[in-house]
């Protein structure tokens, strides 16, 4: 074994992982996300406690997914100075701002009372132009809350570069963007949408989100991010995906990031619950296909656990 680990060509490094977290408004003590063992939804004074542990236990990055109390057709709680993501922002950038990346989902589908991530037409079709002013707004309002990394997951065309220029324009050129550059319409989501209470009231998100059949589009995405302004580019879910990792890695000159998405780790949790794999040697095994394929930076719920145990 330390033979092997001296001559090994991949390895999963604690400063690499960025642990996601979910803040809820209006809750007393934390929740539990019931498909997503281990995982919870927390108050503003848990999440304070859960980012440092994660902190102080190596991990590279945070990001804040954030549930309000009160939702209408415009996500409005998403902009919104007293919003929750902004506080819960402003509480970690007291808190570890000095000693972590702290990032922020940019979305509006947490906010909106249909569950879309954009805003609707009458006709009840996301328009893409009108949602981008939206988007504008929210990265400057994160960027006012302290966060570091704003993380636009909507998929609309244009994107990126509508929140560089905003940002730039307010005076937040040092906010980076970490594009969310091959999401795909996957089935994989399906835990996630219950911690962050963001499930379509109707239809779904295929008509913005990647076809998981359309081998060469999260590359060309991922291109056309880096031509606006992205940071980091970003490819969802991972292990599905390692081709496209591993293409977008490739070809892209910035650091490639990947979500490893709750229903890559519900079922692992599963499996294991059940006895039926060893949940410590699949949770690294999966990590380091991730890494292999080419991803600089992942993302996964087992971050802070991951770190402590390589340390």
């Amino acid at each position: 074994m330390p033979l092997r680990r001296l001559v090994s060509q991949v390895a999963v490094r604690p400063s690499s992982l960025v642990l996601p977290l979910f803040v809820k408004e209006g809750i007393s003590e934390p929740q539990p996300v019931s498909s997503m063992p281990g995982v919870v939804q927390h108050t503003r004074e848990s999440l304070r406690k859960a980012a440092r542990e994660a902190v102080d236990a190596g991990v590279g990055g945070l990001i804040l997914f954030g549930v309000p109390a009160v939702k209408d057709g415009r996500g409005s709680a998403a902009d919104d100075p007293g919003g929750i993501v902004q506080l819960a922002l402003a509480d970690l950038a007291a808190e570890v701002g000095q000693d972590t990346v702290l990032m922020a989902d940019l979305c509006l589908d947490e906010y909106t009372d249909h569950g879309h991530c954009g805003l609707l037409t009458a006709a009840g079709e996301v328009d893409n132009d009108a949602t981008l002013a939206r988007y504008a707004s929210i990265a400057v309002a994160q960027a006012v809350a302290g966060v570091q990394v704003v993380a636009p997951s909507g998929m609309m065309d244009g994107q990126v570069g509508a929140i560089r220029a905003a940002l730039d324009s307010a005076g937040y050129g040092d906010v980076g963007i970490c594009a969310y550059s091959a999401k795909y319409a996957s089935a994989f989501y399906g835990p996630f949408r219950e911690a962050a209470e963001c499930a379509p009231q109707f239809g779904d998100r295929a008509a913005y989100q990647q076809d998981p059949a359309a081998a060469k589009d999260g590359l060309r995405e991922a291109l056309l991010d880096v031509e606006e302004g992205a940071d980091i580019v970003m490819v969802k879910p991972a292990l599905a995906y390692l081709d496209v990792i591993a293409q977008v890695a490739a070809a892209v000159p910035l650091p490639v990031a990947a979500y490893q998405v709750s229903g890559e780790y519900a079922m692992v949790e599963a499996a294991a619950a059940n006895g039926w794999l060893d949940r410590d040697k699949t949770i690294m095994e999966t990590l380091t296909a991730i890494s292999r394929a080419g991803a600089d930076i992942i993302l996964t719920y087992w971050a802070a656990e991951v770190a402590r145990k390589l340390s």
